[in-house]
């Protein structure tokens, strides 16, 4: 089982714009793709960041699910039409392995 974190830094004065576009895009996700995504952000740190959380059995199942999301024209659109909340370059991926 692998985690995959996405986070990003939300632009100053973005706040709700980012927020809301969290909401809209793991709503598109889980709608189309059958995924829960978990959204946070931190307690502690920048609290200007925001991250989205979601399980796979392996590397193999995130990459299929990626190849899908970057053909999805919504998706993609949704992802354009929001770059401007958050600072460009700042997003960053993670991907952590189950070990227990």
């Amino acid at each position: 089982m692998i985690t995959i974190v996405r986070s990003a830094s939300i632009a100053p004065g973005k706040t709700e714009g980012a927020h809301a576009f969290a909401r809209n895009i793991t709503k598109h996700i889980e709608k189309k793709y059958g995924r829960k995504l978990q959204v946070v952000t931190p307690i502690g740190g920048n609290p200007n960041r925001i991250a989205w959380l979601g399980t796979y059995e392996d590397v193999a199942e995130w990459e299929d699910f990626t190849s899908k999301a970057l053909a999805d024209r919504r998706y993609m659109k949704l992802v354009a039409e929001n770059g401007p909340n958050f600072i460009p370059g700042s997003v960053h991926d993670e991907i952590w392995r189950s070990v227990s």
